[in-house]
């Protein structure tokens, strides 16, 4: 169950003040060895291994890695270059970093909550009560509290594309900005937030957010290193992130906004070592207060840290600080609560665990030398061996921790016990029921991912390296990687957790090689599909089937549900010679089959000839949507957040490869189908004209922080499923692709849905304009061929 998208709780309906006296006490400061054990320097030291796998890799050129318990510096080394020349200027633990989006929670946040203290910001005040002209063109309703959580309406950031500088030309952009969305309806995070929110600390204390946060943070935490527009000796070790016109970026902010507001806004801006960002971490784990420095009141480190986003809100968020469950290794199975944290566009991180007293902070310029790194892979890796490290922590505890945190633990636990006694099993249920019997004196070579797990929460890979009579040899991880939030190819390298080889199959590499099977007995497969026909899962299988065969290597398959129904089959079907790693066999978008039974027909039909074992699943009726087997919903990949988005997928997809957002980089992916050139109200009103089986569409816009058009404002539609088994997806992303090449024929880039649509009749009947019901009759005909093929191979 994806519970960051499920959990629907708000405040009470009490004042401000009440509440802060009710929080006082609902966060205790609990002994963690209550919960966690002590961390240790020498179990720390595969993140040695990781660090420089990443450099090599080239996603990051260095690294500074500070790990913390209470008031012990656990593990603090560096990795890497932070500069490369015609030398390599060597990473130091004393480097200073641009923390990027730090800023917001370390200083901006810091700064409004000791204000809140002083009965100078009330958190659900207007922000135009503090700055009148902010409160023009429908914004006069956005409170603090929104801003602070993201859930003011306001679009990513400023406009970038138009020539601007100065920090009072930002002002009166900001003032010029119109909200897209009513306060508190809608999650979006948002730069211009905390844009407001630093002026707003300006105008209140009398002094700019620099100044502010050094008399009354920075300089009492001996913070001696942090601050803005840095200068002086520290300008020696700064990490560059980047170059601008052909100058290195040395202690010039990154972010071009803030650059343009001349380096001090509330959003980014900070610089800091990481010694200085733990000074910070301990601060908030002791409750506020660090030695004979007192910052915070207890109250307000709560508020910072528990859910205070609004009622049905889509991501819980607390005040500045995002949430995540707590450091444990089974924190995957957790409500998204009990810890907290934030990251940096720079490649920087903070994360605290109450839980356990501990933080950890990776510090990189993965921007340098030109913007293409990525810091999220290191991260990952970091965390997943911390949280290994300190064990398993139950919902109970996180709710004796802090009381506030009840509610979300009891649902979560809640679906935890009923997804346990889930009427369907899958095929890794099964083969733990079974001790694995068919497994003993193997070596196994695992191709699974975050998906990969039992009813009871244990993962595939904790499985089988606990079993005893075989060995897990290898881990192989299909797109998005091990743990599905990586976007773009995934590297190979050793998964810390388990310390195994860890091989991608996305990437420069898409099938295991004879060296990565060199000694494997035997393969599984354990991946969640979506039952669309361009999901790269199902060629991953295909792939590994086809290695295993060449191999002579027995290959299992555990089988799992059709998330959208195993029963209906829609949609044109792949012309031979467009077969891809978006289309391996010639089937239609949505083929109905679970990943077992495609993997039997692909063996016959292809001739792949694999010793090939399906799992099958217990007591799973093939009709049934995935929210009806009982089992938890796991996001099988970023952008897929829920059982509803999976349903618009197969045919919201379809436009995707054309110059098209939709909604990748916005809380609601797969719901948004836009662009900077569409009219979204004339393209709702001509789409809900067609009046669509099971959908309809709603004027909109949005601006999304990644992928396609990213930080541009996008008009567009937002779609909304009313009956799911009425929806044709297929035939939806045809009256998409249809609309939006008869109303923008110079936009729209029609012919860069082929390689998804599959079809060249279909595009070129598109394409002269047929009424997309006739496409769909026209390719019956090959539905009806493919029927006769699947039902060779059904299994239930």
């Amino acid at each position: 169950m994806n519970l960051t998208a499920a959990i629907r709780f708000g405040r009470a309906a009490i004042s401000a003040f009440l509440l802060q006296i009710a929080t006082a006490t609902l966060c205790l400061a609990i002994a963690p060895t209550a919960y966690a054990t002590d961390l240790r320097a020498r179990d720390l030291a595969p993140i040695a291994d990781v660090a420089q796998a990443e450099i090599v890799a080239g996603r990051i050129p260095g690294a500074v890695v500070e790990i913390g318990q209470g008031d012990r510096i656990v593990y603090r080394r560096a990795f890497g270059c932070r500069e490369r020349g015609s030398a390599c200027v060597p990473m130091t633990p004393d480097t200073v970093f641009d923390l990027a989006s730090l800023t917001k929670p370390i200083a901006t946040t810091s700064a409004i909550m000791r204000l809140n203290e002083l009965g100078k910001i009330d958190l659900d005040t207007s922000a135009a009560a503090y700055w009148p002209a902010f409160g023009r063109n429908g914004k006069e309703r956005i409170t603090i509290r929104e801003l602070m959580t993201h859930y003011s309406g306001l679009r990513a950031d400023l406009d970038l594309r138009k020539k601007w500088h100065g920090y009072g030309t930002a002002l009166k952009l900001i003032e010029a900005e119109c909200p897209i969305h009513p306060p508190g309806t809608y999650y979006l995070y948002s730069d211009i937030n905390f844009e407001v929110l630093g002026e707003i600390v300006r105008r209140v204390s009398g002094l700019s957010l620099s100044e502010y946060c050094r008399d009354h943070i920075f300089e009492p935490l001996g913070m001696s290193e942090t601050g803005f527009r840095p200068r002086g000796p520290e300008l020696a070790r700064i990490a560059p992130t980047g170059y601008s016109d052909g100058k290195l970026l040395l202690g010039e902010v990154n972010d071009p906004t803030a650059f343009r507001m001349g380096g001090v806004a509330g959003h980014a801006g900070l610089f800091a070592t990481a010694d200085d960002v733990a000074k910070f971490a301990r601060m908030m784990l002791a409750g506020g207060s660090l030695g004979r420095a007192h910052i915070l009141r207890r109250t307000s480190v709560n508020l910072m840290t528990i859910p205070e986003s609004p009622r049905d809100g889509s991501r819980l968020r607390g005040l500045g600080w995002d949430l995540a469950a707590p450091f444990a290794s089974n924190r995957d199975q957790l409500a998204p609560v009990g810890s907290y944290g934030h990251t940096g566009f720079t490649g920087t991180m903070v994360w605290i665990d109450p839980m356990s007293d501990a933080y950890v902070i990776v510090l990189t310029n993965r921007t340098y030398p030109n913007g293409t790194g990525d810091a999220g892979p290191l991260r990952d890796a970091i965390l997943a061996l911390v949280s290994k490290l300190l064990g398993p922590v139950s919902e109970s505890q996180v709710a004796a921790k802090c009381r506030a945190l009840a509610p979300y633990c009891e649902l979560a636990m809640t679906s935890a016990a009923a997804a346990s006694d889930a009427r369907v099993s899958t095929g890794a249920d099964v083969l733990v029921a079974d001790g694995f019997a068919e497994f003993k004196g193997l070596r196994i070579g695992l191709i699974t991912n975050q998906t990969g797990i039992a009813k009871s929460g244990l993962r595939d890979a904790d499985a089988f390296r606990t079993s005893p009579g075989l060995k897990l040899a290898a881990i192989f991880s299909p797109e998005h990687g091990f743990h599905g939030d990586t976007e773009g190819a995934v590297a190979s390298g050793m998964d810390p957790v388990t310390g195994l080889p860890l091989y991608s199959l996305y990437g420069s590499v898409t099938r295991p090689t004879d060296a990565m099977l060199n000694g494997i007995d035997a393969l599984v497969f354990d991946i969640q599909d979506v039952g669309a026909r361009f999901y790269t899962y199902v060629t991953t299988m295909a792939y590994a089937m086809e290695a295993a065969a060449k191999r002579g290597i027995p290959i299992y398959v555990l089988d799992r549900p059709n998330p959208i129904g195993a029963d209906v089959v829609e949609g044109p079907v792949l012309d031979p010679d467009l077969k891809s790693f978006t289309g391996y066999f010639p089937m239609p978008v949505r083929y109905g089959m679970t990943m077992g039974e495609l993997a039997t027909m692909f063996n016959t039909e292809d001739r792949i000839g694999a010793k090939l074992h399906v799992v099958k699943m217990h007591g799973y009726q093939r009709g049934e949507w995935y929210d009806a087997t009982g089992l938890r919903w796991v996001n099988p990949s970023p952008n897929l957040r829920s059982v509803d988005e999976a349903a618009l997928y197969p045919g919201v997809a379809m436009v995707e490869g054309a110059n098209i957002s939709v909604g990748r980089g916005t809380a609601t992916p797969f719901e948004l189908v836009g662009a900077p050139w569409i009219d979204g109200r004339q393209l709702a009103e001509y789409l809900n004209a067609r009046k669509i089986a099971g959908v309809r569409f709603t004027a909109t816009s949005f601006i999304p922080d990644a992928d396609a058009f990213a930080d541009r404002s996008c008009g567009g539609v937002r779609l909304t499923v009313n009956d799911r088994h009425t929806l044709d997806g297929p035939e939806l992303g045809v009256e998409i692709a249809s609309a939006l090449h008869r109303l923008y024929p110079a936009e729209f880039q029609l012919q860069k849905t082929l390689g998804v649509i599959g079809s060249r009749v279909a595009v070129d009947a598109i394409d002269h304009g047929r009424d997309p019901r006739a496409i769909e009759k026209d390719w019956m005909p090959q539905l009806s061929r493919f029927g006769a093929i699947r039902a060779k191979y059904l299994l239930y």
